[in-house]
């Protein structure tokens, strides 16, 4: 949780305007090439492909049949959840500096960015953090101030909570690289991000006290939140309030595509999502949930599979599409930067959040980096969970990895 100045290469603080390719060889690309060879151009839309024909009209809802495609900023006009043009604008300078860190973490010089940067003697050893998250840190910062849309920002690497602007209506709460841990080895990360309004009744405070009250808003108070999964492909899954939708990024043009309109979460899973080598310091409760349903005799007669990425924007992306459960039982994950944020994508696409006992957008935070238990998943199956009583586990020894 710390800051850091960059002197490597310059941050860009504004989303460019220049376009990939010439104007009409960009018209060309986009409206001749892609839809003369479905095959090859429609791979990464999944099950969205099967919907849209050669010609480029699009049955699935919330797609634009005109062009075949939707994109994010298309998504939220008009011809989708018209958000209103202060949060379009904020938006987009977060989409930008998603795209840059999508880019850093795909890069083969990744690993030399850390030279030169330093963390504070004494700081736990498991977060000190790598020096991608201070970059990616570093470049939605730049991206926000220069938004103009944000009063604050608050994020993880950071101690206290950043004042951007007095006149910013939005409070942006963040975690800028989860599962940063696993960039060596080529594992999916992610940036998850929440958007709260202003609290315009607390302006006359002082700035530092101002700072910290606006993050600490509760989750029910979101009116956005969304995550960044860079990976295979890099999908900005998010919601405004009425439904999970997820983009997937076409790096031919740059843009976020509409390719999972509506996100349901299945009702009931058949996948755990959990670190089960810390099975020996379980309470009771759950060591009895996990040897339930991985037999098969929960009250889903199929036996349970566990799969466990130990990147909680991938195990929960998972999570999403198929159903079951993604969870950290111990008090560790974030309920400002990460709990929240994640809870309202579930609860927006019909699932749940919980911390063992109470619904996580219920809970009003203390402390800024304040660490709690975290279910996400299907409703059958937090439902199921929460029945065995003693699922928080209060044993935590410390463990190196």
């Amino acid at each position: 949780m710390n800051s850091a100045t960059i002197h490597s290469n310059p941050i860009s603080n504004y989303p460019p305007k220049l376009r990939l390719f010439p104007s009409n060889l960009h018209n060309f690309h986009r409206n001749h090439y892609l839809f003369a060879q479905p095959n090859k151009r429609m791979a990464f839309l999944g099950p969205l492909s099967s919907k849209i024909s050669a010609s480029g009209n699009a049955t699935a809802s919330g797609v634009d049949g005109g062009s075949g495609f939707q994109t994010l900023r298309e998504f939220m006009g008009k011809g989708g959840e018209n958000v209103r043009d202060e949060l379009v604008v904020l938006f987009s300078h977060l989409e930008y500096a998603c795209k840059r860190i999508a880019a850093l973490v795909a890069s083969p010089f990744s690993s030399n960015l850390g030279e030169g940067f330093s963390v504070v003697a004494g700081s736990d050893e498991r977060d000190k953090p790598k020096p991608l998250d201070i970059v990616a840190n570093e470049i939605i910062l730049s991206s926000l101030k220069n938004s103009g849309k944000a009063a604050v920002m608050a994020s993880e690497e950071d101690d206290a909570p950043v004042w951007l602007a007095d006149d910013g209506p939005f409070v942006v709460v963040l975690d800028p690289l989860d599962g940063s841990r696993n960039i060596d080895a080529s594992i999916p990360t992610g940036t998850i991000f929440g958007i709260y309004k202003r609290l315009v009744e607390l302006d006359h405070l002082p700035v530092e006290e101002r700072a910290i009250l606006n993050s600490l808003q509760s989750g029910s108070k979101l009116i956005a939140a969304g995550y960044v999964l860079y990976s295979s492909a890099t999908i900005l899954c998010t919601s405004f309030g009425l439904g999970t939708h997820a983009f997937t990024l076409d790096h031919s043009t740059g843009d976020f595509i509409l390719t999972h309109p509506n996100l349901k979460i299945p009702p009931r899973g058949q996948i755990y999502s959990v670190n089960d080598a810390r099975y020996f310091d379980w309470p009771k409760g759950l060591k009895q949930y996990i040897d339930t349903v991985r037999q098969g005799k929960g009250r889903h007669p199929k036996k349970y599979s566990a799969r466990y990425i130990c990147s909680l924007v991938a195990d929960f992306h998972r999570t999403l599409l198929y159903g079951g459960i993604a969870m950290n039982p111990r008090d560790h994950l974030r309920l400002v930067y990460e709990a929240n944020p994640l809870s309202f994508l579930a609860e927006q696409a019909g699932g749940r959040g919980s911390d063992g006992k109470a619904r996580i957008l219920s809970l009003q935070p203390v402390k800024l980096h304040q660490r709690l238990p975290l279910f996400l998943g299907s409703p059958d199956d937090i439902d199921e969970l929460e029945s065995y009583g003693d699922i928080q586990q209060k044993v935590n020894p410390g463990y190196d990895v």
